[in-house]
Order: structure tokens, then sequence, then C-alpha cells
């Protein structure tokens, strides 16, 4: 049974940095396409950035192109999320999600992934 488990969220000011992680349990990295997804109250789960199995690419909402960087370690079957120069409108829950290899998917459409963690909230203050 996969699981994931995000840690790393908080409160910030606005221009601060947080690194979120996700650990894996039941699930071997580079067997399939993980992201990070967010969902700010009142809106959609949306992707922030996803990453192809063994690193042949990774893609990033525009949003937070240039400022955030998802990045896995494989020996500690952890999925991270650096996220720099934070906003306000950054503010959301953050979930790290997993799709087993075959099928479609789609890094920024929540309803292509296979698993979840319960999500870890961050908080940008101005």
């Amino acid at each position: 049974q996969v699981q994931l488990q995000e840690s790393g969220g908080g409160s910030v000011q606005a221009g601060g940095s947080l690194t979120l992680a996700c650990t894996a349990s039941g699930y071997t990295f580079n067997a399939g396409f993980m992201g990070w997804l967010r969902q700010a109250p009142g809106k959609e789960r949306e992707g922030v950035a996803g990453n192809w199995p063994s690193d042949v690419m990774t893609q990033y909402a525009d949003s937070v192109k240039g400022r955030f960087t998802i990045s896995q370690d494989k020996a500690k079957n952890t999925l991270y999320l650096q996220m720099n120069s934070l906003k306000p409108e950054d503010t959301a829950i953050y979930y790290c999600a997993t799709k087993k290899a075959g099928g479609r998917w789609n890094w920024r459409d929540y309803s292509t992934y296979d698993y979840f963690g319960q999500g870890t909230q961050v908080t940008v203050s101005s």
C-alpha cells in the first residue's frame, strides 16, 4: 500500500523560503510520476510541479517558475519542493502525489494521480 507523508509546512513572511518533504512508503521512486499540488481556500487543487520518472523532465506552473524547485532523494524515498521568494498568493495546503506508470497523466490535473498525502499548510503573510 502506497503512503505519502508531507512535512515542512509553516508560516513565513513574504520573501521567505520553505522546503516541503514527502516521504513515500510502499512505493519505489522512478516507478511512476510524482508531483506537488496545492489547494487554496475556495479554489480547485492545482498542479505546482511535476516530475517524470528518472528525473527525465520537470515542469512548473507559470506562477511558481523560477521560485520553486522539485527534486527527489531516491535513497531516502523522499520528494522535495524548495520554495523561495514566497508570496501571499502561495498560501495553500500543499499535497504530494504520485501516479503509477502507465495510463494518462497530466501533472496539472489532480484527477490523474493515484495517491495523495494528507497535505501540509503553507501560510505566507505580507
